[in-house]
């Protein structure tokens, strides 16, 4: 048994004593890892890297912007081309800007993307596209089938309006299979149920 007593009064003071010090522990502790306020309005850069290091989203830029009147003006450029012909259809060959001659290269180049352009498949990615309701199409918006796993039924059509009021069949320029550029009447979409959907170029104006 030991020989040293402790009053009531001495065990309250200690017990104060080791809480207080505990709270002023874990305030200090608080204290350190709370970030300071920033002296200053942060610059772009800060903003920017803040934003990176919180995983904020990065809108990604395709490609220069352009107006729906250049796109459509780009697109008709492939229907004389070739010697005042169209513009021969391939999936494998280039034509003199650097451009693949299938769908979604004549696309590419209308958009002014980087030759010799993404594919179909990529045309409809959050980077070139977003996705919009059919009765949302304006000119030099795009009408996609792209969930294939053969290029030859995948296609990228570009809207030019739409042909009559009730919207059952619009114009549009294309880059088709044995034939090459053209503009023609399609209703590609318009059922909701052939695959193919309305997507809007991210880099289009206006």
């Amino acid at each position: 048994m030991s020989n040293t007593s402790t009053t009531p009064s001495t065990t309250v003071v200690k017990r104060w004593g080791m809480a207080a010090l505990t709270a002023l522990v874990c305030a200090g502790s608080t204290a350190l890892s709370a970030p300071s306020a920033p002296a200053a309005q942060p610059t772009a850069p800060t903003v920017a890297a803040h934003a990176a290091a919180h995983h904020a989203p990065v809108t990604r830029v395709a490609a220069p912007a352009i107006s729906r009147a250049q796109m459509l003006q780009r697109a008709k450029t492939w229907l004389t081309a070739n010697n005042g012909r169209p513009v021969p259809y391939s999936q494998v060959k280039h034509w003199k800007d650097g451009y693949r001659q299938d769908c979604s290269g004549y696309v590419s180049m209308a958009l002014r993307l980087g030759a010799p352009g993404p594919n179909t498949v990529k045309l409809k990615s959050s980077r070139y596209t977003r996705p919009i309701a059919m009765n949302q199409l304006a000119p030099g918006d795009l009408v996609i089938k792209a969930d294939s796993d053969s290029a030859d039924f995948r296609h990228v059509v570009i809207f030019d309006g739409w042909a009559n009021s009730a919207h059952t069949a619009y114009k549009s320029y294309e880059q088709a299979g044995g034939v090459g550029t053209r503009w023609k009447q399609h209703s590609y979409g318009v059922n909701g149920r052939d695959g193919y959907h309305a997507y809007r170029p991210v880099n289009i104006t206006g």
